[in-house]
């Protein structure tokens, strides 16, 4: 029976009026996924870079996302044509590529994201869920269409080398990483920082004039606004491993007497 798979996350950008926003999926848990595909967001980042998530975790995180109208965005734990060419065939449609500062890197991941002669994609799809085990007619021809490519910019050479990244043919969309960013430009954890702010809005420029897509990671609400404001076309607004801390600390700062708090009993 031949299926059909959702629009891309390219597709997506383009057809709203709005900034779109998500949030992180870093605990590894299917069961939190959905909880959080089910709760009206735009997208999820189903990280593979800085958590526990595996092969495994990631295909169980899609299956479970595909039931909910949200685009599940997968990061890779780096720009490497197997990593990419597994999470493709895990059905992942759209991907995000970290630490991406130059356009030689830029189109090393193009090319692991297309089959030959294009790139450098092996070919699998009557094995994989990509194609739902070729049910998917015309897949191999039409791959590219399905498939949604995210850089993202976390270096200062990044940043300056936006407008060659963003003008990569099969670049579909630049994500700013304001952590690594602020590390680059020598103020770790300063994400907020005026020149990190500066640095972040010099790539939104740029990914513009480009005639690309825009977004960036801002979990405090007031840093999302302003870029939401300066024209972000997606926004990573939370994570749910930050957002069951912070849940769990207010509650224990509300009900708990601070002597009782057993972090703070000194021995």
């Amino acid at each position: 029976m031949p299926l059909r798979l959702d629009p891309s996350f390219r597709e997506q950008l383009s057809a709203s009026d709005r900034s779109l926003i998500g949030v992180w999926a870093c605990s590894g848990s299917p069961l939190v996924t959905e909880v959080a595909a089910g709760s009206g967001v735009d997208w999820l980042l189903i990280d593979m870079e800085h958590s526990a998530n595996t092969l495994e975790s990631t295909l169980l995180q899609l299956q479970v996302a595909a039931a909910y109208p949200v685009a599940p965005l997968v990061r890779v734990p780096w720009n490497d044509q197997v990593a990419i060419k597994q999470v493709l065939d895990l059905g992942a449609q759209n991907i995000i590529v970290p630490m991406v500062s130059s356009a030689d890197e830029a189109r090393a991941a193009v090319a692991a994201t297309r089959y030959p002669p294009e790139g450098v994609r092996g070919v699998g799809s009557a094995l994989a869920r990509s194609a739902r085990w070729n049910r998917v007619d015309g897949y191999l021809q039409e791959s590219a269409r399905h498939t949604c490519l995210t850089v993202q910019i976390e270096t200062a050479a990044g940043v300056d080398a936006a407008a060659e990244i963003a003008d990569v043919d099969g670049v579909d969309a630049v994500f700013v990483g304001p952590s690594d960013l602020s590390a680059s430009m020598g103020l770790l954890g300063q994400q907020t920082h005026p020149d990190v702010i500066a640095a972040v809005e010099k790539v939104f420029a740029a990914v513009k004039a480009a005639g690309k897509s825009v977004g960036v990671n801002a979990f405090d609400p007031v840093a999302a606004d302003a870029y939401i404001a300066a024209g972000a076309d997606f926004v990573a607004v939370g994570a749910d491993v930050a957002l069951l801390a912070r849940a769990t600390e207010a509650l224990a700062a509300r009900f708990i007497p601070a002597s009782d708090d057993p972090s703070r009993v000194s021995y």
